[in-house]
């Protein structure tokens, strides 16, 4: 459980190994750690906690919010109402050209 919570509920899905970030986790504790967050975000919905939908929220690198550098994944109930903001901004109104696009994925396959 989250010791300072978004909203009740609010639980940390935290490998035992530490890695400082995502480079550094192998895909096979990645994935469990999803499929833990999976089984939680379940638990969560069925058990009488507030919740109409989930976030599943993982910081990497301090512009993404890090503050704990060790991998963890949040599970957050969420509900009408609630406190908790994400925003993507005006940037995310426009959209990109498809060539930009292709451009950019292809430098990311490419690594």
């Amino acid at each position: 459980m989250d010791a300072r919570p978004v909203n009740p509920g609010h639980v940390l899905v935290i490998p035992k190994a530490h890695v400082a970030g995502l480079a550094d986790l192998d895909e096979e504790t990645g994935a469990h750690i999803f499929k833990v967050a999976m089984r939680i975000a379940h638990g969560v919905k069925h058990s009488g906690v507030k919740c109409e939908g989930v976030n599943l929220l993982l910081s990497d690198g301090k512009a993404a919010f890090q503050e704990i550098f060790h991998v963890h994944l949040h599970v957050i109930p969420r509900f009408k109402g609630d406190s908790l903001r994400i925003s993507f901004g005006r940037q995310y109104e426009s959209k990109t050209e498809e060539k930009e696009l292709e451009r950019i994925a292809s430098k990311i396959r490419n690594v």
